[in-house]
């Protein structure tokens, strides 16, 4: 029997956990047994009672549960030291960041680990289901809302009282991917009058359906990679980018930025003379701070005041609402081991010339099997 081991979570801030028990519960049905480190689940309202009535063995030994597991599964990049503890040809899925992360890439291969990068599932109808990046996405482009909403001076919905009729808080949401089309849906409920950007025009329809007016400013040519990502902008995109949405954060209560690079730094969209010309009170969420910030002055983990306007920049905001972000992590990586797991052979098939294979599977055999990454280690 093939065992599955989840280890509990150690990054600084990380509430999520990669297994829930109604997971566990369905990959024991398909044959699997699980291990999970004590405590794993408590941050994210899942006791250890719940993991074993679901049938796993809570396990007290972190370092006996990662060389004793055939598959390890978590949400966090493991720390360098404990790659060595992994079995040798076992399997380790979790987020690894393998653009930055070139050391421990090398220790992974070193080890004979086959590493699968959840980040680097591609965005097809196959993969859908196992699109981690979608999924977390969409909760953090929910929490933005909230979050500014808490931290605005004004109500977000219209209201006419016998004192008078207040007017609708105005959000300017910059990017309309996973995260930005929840951002609008979560301030259109909240009754906010939302006006959103992005340079792919394709997204102005689906921005349109959500009730949010599509910011129109003429770049030039833009696009989307094949992936459904943003392309880079020129200097000069850049430029008139910044240009024509001075206007709309000048007339904004809320600004909420969700451009993001993936494997690259994030772009710098707002600058400081567009918060000046915010009123005081008004709230600006940086989703992107974790990968350098999209807006000027925002700071890891920090609110930062800048002449009255408070900038947001709060990271990892799926761990928010960690108990639904593990809910559909863990469903997206029992997605991904029901498609590969060949229940006769009792082994995972991951054909070398598969496309989720080829893209998401970074280590295996003792080297770096992924194109892209291999290249940034020769």
């Amino acid at each position: 029997m093939m065992q599955i081991g989840v280890p509990r979570e150690r990054w600084p801030g990380e509430a999520r956990v990669a297994l829930v028990p109604a997971s566990v519960k369905k990959l024991i049905q398909s044959g699997f047994s699980v291990e999970i480190e004590i405590g794993a689940g408590i941050q994210s309202g899942f006791t250890d009672d719940a993991y074993t009535e679901a049938g796993a063995v809570v396990q007290t030994d972190r370092t006996s549960l990662l060389s004793s597991s055939d598959i390890v599964l978590r949400v966090r990049r493991p720390e360098i030291e404990e790659v060595s503890s992994l079995r040798r040809e076992g399997i380790h899925i979790s987020f690894l960041d393998p653009f930055n992360e070139k050391e421990l890439i090398g220790e992974m291969a070193k080890c004979g680990v086959t590493s699968v990068s959840m980040e680097m599932i591609p965005r097809s109808t196959r993969a859908q289901k196992m699109d981690v990046l979608s999924s977390q996405a969409n909760l953090a482009g929910y929490v933005t809302v909230i979050q500014a909403a808490y931290h605005s001076k004004k109500i977000f919905p219209m209201m006419m009282t016998p004192s008078g009729t207040i007017r609708p808080a105005r959000v300017f949401v910059i990017g309309a991917g996973v995260a930005g089309l929840q951002a609008i849906a979560t301030a259109k409920r909240l009754g906010a009058r939302v006006d959103a950007f992005d340079t792919r025009p394709v997204v102005a329809e689906q921005v349109r359906s959500l009730g949010a007016k599509f910011v129109e400013n003429d770049l030039g040519e833009v696009g989307q990679t094949e992936q459904g990502y943003a392309k880079a902008l020129t200097p000069e995109q850049i430029e008139l980018q910044k240009e024509g949405q001075k206007k709309v954060i000048a007339a904004s209560d809320v600004v909420i930025t969700t451009a993001q690079l993936f494997g690259r730094p994030a772009p710098r969209i707002v600058t400081r003379d567009m918060l000046l010309v915010m009123q005081p009170g008004s709230v600006v969420v940086d989703m992107a701070v974790e990968t350098g910030g999209n807006v000027e002055g925002s700071v890891l983990n920090e609110i930062v005041d800048v002449e009255g306007v408070k900038i947001i920049g709060q990271g990892n905001l799926p761990s928010e609402v960690s108990r639904n972000a593990s809910e559909m992590y863990s469903n997206n990586l029992t997605a991904l081991i029901g498609e590969f797991w060949d229940a006769e052979t009792k082994q995972f098939a991951f054909a070398p010339e598969d496309e989720i294979v080829q893209a998401a599977v970074i280590t295996r055999g003792g080297e770096i099997v992924n194109e892209t990454i291999a290249k940034l280690h020769s």
